[in-house]
């Protein structure tokens, strides 16, 4: 009889080798995060798409035994990070309260933004709210977890204590604090949105596509993350996927811009048109002012001015939404448009693009004199950055 429970304990039921332990803890945590991503983070929080009842509950039960999260929970403090973004009310943002405090303590950072009944009531609203969700799914969070807890050593044995640990990390640390933290931290940035948040690699296998953070928080209603060629949303795929076999149905996508022959003429489908795509508008700008200040540090290297030094500095940080210049990048601006006025012309008309859309008191009427009016300015600015975008904005269809 003992030796048959030390069996048990050093083996499980399926006596299985290490390779197919690996594989099985992979493969568990990867639904895990799909089901984070795709129920839900892009279903749940943002209604980006809905679910077939069979997948949604699919969903809800997994997550409810390996990871004990509750989806009106998490729906409302995702609600409330991108309503509140970068601010002191931001449930997790690195920017106020540190990198090292997201990354490492993430879920406790969850848990105490769970327990405010105010979040819960203002961002929680149309999550589910039926018999199994109020009698065992959020009064009994814990439950599925000991449950998840129990198969893993019934089937692998004592090593299976070490396959719940992964499960149960899986999240706090790869959703929490990796995307919560260094995903509005460090990496690249494809829009200029008003927040700090960044893409951590093109390819999203890992955290299911969440790595293109940026993406998200410029098209926070968009099913898919990815928006680039070179981007891979692995999310994106299961939800294509599951459309063709009727589990999912898409509700809305970030819009692809349109293009037509340049009218010479700004009328009102232009204006709506660039408003629509006015975060693409402003991702060509910036990589026009990037390009703009590499000539300009050429220029002036040619000329042996040491400004030269300057505005090669400035070409990691001038293309930014001037929200994100720190102190230390405004003190350099003086300096840096007195050796370059073609700069200068850049940053100033890049700020009087952007009031095509900041400046809702004005009429139809005169955005569309405004907008006709900047391109005029561009096209005869003698800058080809500038001519370049005003041919771009002239193109822009509906």
């Amino acid at each position: 009889m003992l030796d048959s429970v030390l069996t048990f304990l050093d083996r499980g039921l399926l006596d299985a080798a290490w390779w197919q332990i690996v594989i099985y803890t992979l493969v568990a945590t990867h639904i895990t995060i799909a089901g984070v991503t795709i129920y839900l983070h892009r279903c749940q929080a943002h209604r980006a798409l809905d679910l077939h009842p069979i997948a949604a509950h699919f969903f809800r039960f997994w997550l409810w035994m390996t990871t004990g999260m509750v989806t009106k929970q998490w729906a409302a403090i995702h609600r409330k990070h991108h309503a509140k973004c970068e601010t002191e009310e931001d449930p997790h943002s690195p920017q106020t309260r540190g990198l090292r405090k997201v990354l490492l303590e993430g879920a406790e950072l969850y848990r105490a933004e769970a327990a405010n009944a105010e979040t819960m009531e203002k961002y929680g609203h149309g999550t589910p709210d039926d018999w199994i969700e109020r009698h065992l799914y959020s009064p009994h969070s814990v439950w599925g977890v000991y449950l998840t807890l129990i198969i893993d050593v019934a089937l692998f044995g004592v090593i299976g204590l070490t396959v719940f640990a992964v499960q149960m990390l899986w999240i706090p640390f790869w959703a929490a604090g990796v995307v919560n933290g260094v995903g509005h931290f460090w990496g690249y940035r494809n829009f200029d949105c008003a927040d700090a948040s960044t893409n951590l690699v093109p390819w999203g296998i890992l955290i299911g596509g969440e790595e293109m953070h940026n993406n998200h928080h410029t098209y926070a209603s968009s099913a898919k993350f990815s928006v680039k060629w070179y981007e891979f949303d692995i999310g994106w795929l299961y939800i294509r996927l599951m459309s063709m076999v009727g589990l999912a149905k898409v509700r809305r996508l970030a819009p692809k811009p349109k293009f037509a022959p340049a009218k010479p003429v700004i009328d009102l489908d232009t204006l709506q048109a660039v408003i629509a795509h006015r975060y693409d508008v402003m991702a060509q700008y910036a990589n026009s002012l990037r390009h703009a200040c590499g000539e300009e540090a050429k220029r002036l290297r040619e000329l042996k001015r040491p400004e030269f030094k300057l505005i090669e500095s400035a070409r990691r940080w001038l293309h930014r939404d001037t929200a994100q210049w720190s102190e230390q990048h405004k003190s350099k601006l003086g300096e840096i448009f007195a050796a370059s006025a073609n700069l200068e012309k850049l940053v100033e008309m890049r700020r009087e693009l952007a009031t095509v859309w900041e400046r809702s008191h004005l009429s139809r009427e005169q955005l569309v004199a405004h907008l006709q009016q900047w391109c005029h300015r561009a096209e005869g600015s003698g800058i080809p950055a500038l001519q370049a975008l005003s041919q771009r904005v002239r193109s822009y269809a509906v």
